[in-house]
C-alpha cells in the first residue's frame, strides 16, 4: 500500500457516515463536508484530532491500538475491519517475500472436470483465470481465446463486451468485483502485476476509477447472479467461491441453479452444446 492509502480508505468510510448514523447530534443543516467531519470520528475513537488527522495525511502511522476504536467509530463492517488491519501493517510483520508463480493445483483441476453441467472458474491471487470448465466457458466467454496476461476476471468484467452484456445487473456485479480486487490488494501490496492491473482499468474506464476511489472492500464468499446469456436467456444463478486450503491464495467458484427451476434447465442446455464438438 501507498503511505496515503489508510488516509484515504478513513476518508472514504467517514464520507458514508452522518452524524445521526453514529449517535452524534446534528446542530447544522450546512455541513461543509460530506459524511463525518474528522472531529466527529476522533471524538468517537476516542483520539485527538491533531493525531487522526495526522492518520489520514499519511503524516503518522496507526498504532495497533487505536485500529479497534477506529474501526468501531467507522461502522466497519468484518471485511472493512479486515481490510484496516491490512493496509495499517497490523496483520502480518513478516518480511514481505517475492510471490512465486501462480501454478494450478492438481486438485483443482479434477474438480474442474468433474463438474459437468455448473460452470467453475479458478481465479488467482488477484483474481485471474487459472483454469476454466467448458460449461464456464459456454456461459461467460472463450477464455481460450484471451491471450493468457489479459485473463483476469475483473480485466474481463471491464473491457469484454460479451462479458458485460451477461450481466443483467452489470454495475452492481461489477462494483462488488472492483471491492473484491480491493481486498486482494491489501493482502498484496508489492505485487507488480496487481498494480499494473489496477493502473490500466483506471485509465480505461471512469466506473473502474470512480469504485476503486470508494474503497469498498468485499469478501463475501457467496451470493446470487443473474446473466442474460445470448442462447438461454436469462438465468438465476448461485455463485459460490471456495478458497484453497494451501495458501496459494487461489479459489473455486462455481454457479448452480436450483434443480427443477427454468435456470437449472438452461444451464444443462448450456453444458450439452458446449461438449459437442465446433466445425
Amino acid at each position: 500500500m501507498t503511505p496515503s492509502e489508510l488516509g484515504d480508505f478513513l476518508k472514504a468510510r467517514r464520507a458514508e457516515l452522518t452524524p445521526r448514523a453514529v449517535g452524534l447530534p446534528e446542530y447544522d443543516d450546512r455541513r461543509r463536508v460530506t459524511g463525518l467531519r474528522r472531529a466527529e470520528v476522533a471524538a468517537l475513537a476516542a483520539i485527538s484530532v491533531d493525531y487522526y488527522t495526522r492518520l489520514e495525511q499519511g503524516r503518522v502511522a496507526a498504532s495497533a491500538s487505536v485500529l479497534a476504536p477506529l474501526a468501531r467509530a467507522l461502522r466497519l463492517d468484518e471485511d472493512q475491519e479486515a481490510y484496516l488491519y491490512e493496509v495499517a501493517g497490523k496483520t502480518d510483520a513478516r518480511p514481505r517475500r517475492r510471490r512465486s508463480a501462480q501454478r494450478l493445483r492438481p486438485a483443482m483441476r479434477r474438480l474442474l472436470d468433474q463438474l459437468a453441467e455448473s460452470p467453475a472458474i479458478v481465479l488467482g491471487r488477484r483474481m485471474d483465470v487459472l483454469a476454466w470448465n467448458s460449461a464456464a466457458a459456454a456461459l461467460f466467454t472463450d477464455f481460450a481465446a484471451v491471450p493468457e496476461r489479459e485473463r483476469n476476471y475483473v480485466r474481463l468484467l471491464f473491457t469484454d463486451p460479451g462479458m458485460r452484456a451477461l450481466h443483467a445487473d452489470w454495475p452492481h456485479d461489477a462494483r462488488d468485483a472492483v471491492a473484491a480486487l480491493r481486498t486482494r490488494a491489501a493482502a498484496g501490496p508489492d505485487d507488480p502485476e496487481l498494480a499494473r492491473l489496477v493502473g490500466e482499468l483506471a485509465v480505461r474506464d471512469a466506473d473502474f476509477r470512480t469504485w476503486w476511489a470508494e474503497h469498498r472492500v468485499n469478501g463475501a464468499s457467496y451470493g446470487t447472479k443473474h446473466y442474460h446469456h445470448p442462447v438461454v436467456g436469462d438465468l438465476t444463478l448461485d455463485c459460490d467461491v471456495w478458497a484453497s486450503p494451501d495458501g496459494s491464495g487461489q479459489e473455486l467458484m462455481i454457479v448452480t441453479a436450483e434443480p427443477g427451476t427454468p435456470s437449472h434447465d438452461a444451464l444443462r442446455i448450456l453444458a450439452s452444446w458446449a461438449t459437442v464438438p465446433q466445425t
